[in-house]
């Protein structure tokens, strides 16, 4: 079958335009420079408790909002308007940080919050796109290939923004401050401008019956009860989310933690930047390869591969000690990190209705920002209960091994078969 590529590589674009927002500003600069220069005068664990509260407050507003707008998009067909929508919302409030004051904390917060419901919001109608313009059994190879562009993209922004920090005068910039400032808006740019692909040139199919914007939500609000019944019927389905929500929460505690981890080891902030490259450097050609491993040796052994992996990594992690193996460890988890996250999102979108993409993905992406909870809270548990920060990792190999023993079961075939049978 020839593949039509256009499409393919302008929703892949979407990837490359966002990551930045998820490299430069959620990973890099934002939590820094909050406590830095917005938070500046501020207690250490004053501005530490207002960043968590942000970050609650975002991933608690797309955890409820993802289903009822996936629902929403579904019965509209609306995924491309949504996806606008979200984009140009988190495009403003990120070109926003640039106006904010030294000192005026609760502004920086706002902005950041709403910016990050853009990103999360986008990303629903994004991922569901992806039974738009990939078949079937093409899907863990264009799902991979949208996650190793958002590496490449969002790794390449981030270096030349960390250069600027570093030599602002060479940039034209006052000092390391402007220099962060200004990255703000380049970050914006860049999402708007690799943005416009998709727009273009993904073509989504029309809503068979037009609604008002009442009807809509009317209609939203019971087609999440509906979905979650049908989630509930199709076994598979509901068995592979299951398995997703815990393997994915030890990931993103993985993602979250690494920084702190390293902090309390004695590394500096320079170090850990330079670990967060080496990881998106690694990630892009990882990526693809894990597409192409998915594509031949199906996306769940793919994936057996990538918890196998990180199991390894948080054990070793456990003992490390030294600075060289802290990048080692970074370049170890690009390995994996996308691999997981691209054929996780393949497998779904294979087993899934093509036509209740975006509800059922808004499921999915509501479990996301769910298991941000679950693995630094288990970490905490475990920590105290031994006195040990390196004992708590075990932690998170928990959640790894309950996550390979649960997708085991999950019967992928099964699930793609029921999916067609259901009405």
């Amino acid at each position: 079958m020839r593949l039509n590529t256009k499409p393919i590589i302008s929703w892949s674009l979407y990837d490359w335009a966002n990551s930045a927002f998820a490299t430069t500003v959620m990973a890099g600069f934002f939590p820094v420079f909050f406590k830095s220069y917005w938070s500046a005068g501020a207690d250490v664990t004053a501005s530490s408790f207002r960043l968590g509260l942000g970050n609650s407050v975002a991933g608690i507003a797309i955890m409820i909002l993802a289903p009822l707008l996936g629902a929403i998009a579904d019965k509209g067909g609306a995924r491309k308007k949504f996806l606008l929508f979200f984009t140009v919302m988190g495009v403003v409030m990120t070109a926003g940080l640039y106006f904010v004051q030294k000192g005026a904390w609760e502004l920086a917060v706002l902005l950041y919050v709403a910016a990050s419901v853009g990103f999360n919001g986008g990303t629903i109608f994004y991922d569901a796109l992806i039974v738009v313009v990939a078949p079937r059994d093409k899907l863990d190879v264009v799902s991979a290939l949208g996650f190793a562009l958002g590496y490449l993209g969002g790794g390449l922004l981030f270096a030349l923004n960390v250069a600027m920090t570093l030599w602002p005068h060479a940039f034209g910039l006052a000092d390391a401050a402007q220099a962060v400032q200004v990255s703000f808006v380049m970050v914006a740019v860049w999402w708007a401008l690799f943005s416009i692909p998709v727009m273009l040139f993904v073509e989504e199919p029309q809503a068979v019956q037009r609604h008002n914007a009442l009807q809509l939500i009317k209609d939203g609000l019971s087609q999440i009860l509906a979905t979650f019944h049908e989630i509930r019927r199709l076994r598979v389905i509901f068995m592979f989310l299951i398995a997703y929500w815990c393997y994915i929460d030890a990931v993103d505690t993985i993602i979250r933690m690494a920084v702190d981890y390293g902090l309390s080891l004695g590394f500096q902030a320079q170090n850990l930047i330079v670990a967060l490259l080496i990881t998106q450097v690694v990630g892009f050609p990882a990526a693809l390869l894990f597409g192409k491993l998915g594509e031949r040796f199906g996306a769940k052994t793919g994936i057996f591969i990538a918890i196998g992996f990180y199991i390894a990594i948080t054990l070793w992690a456990m003992r490390m000690d030294r600075v060289v193996e802290f990048y080692v460890l970074a370049a170890a988890i690009g390995l994996v990190q996308g691999g997981v996250q691209s054929l996780s999102r393949s497998l779904y979108a294979s087993m899934i209705p093509a036509d209740k993409s975006a509800e059922f993905f808004g499921f999915y992406n509501m479990l996301g920002k769910f298991a941000t909870v679950l693995g630094p809270v288990l970490m905490g548990v475990v920590g105290l209960l031994t006195g040990s920060p390196r004992l708590s990792l075990l932690a998170v190999v928990a959640l790894f091994v309950i996550g390979a023993v649960v997708l085991y079961f999950v019967d992928v075939a099964e699930g793609r078969r029921m999916t067609r049978l259901v009405p």
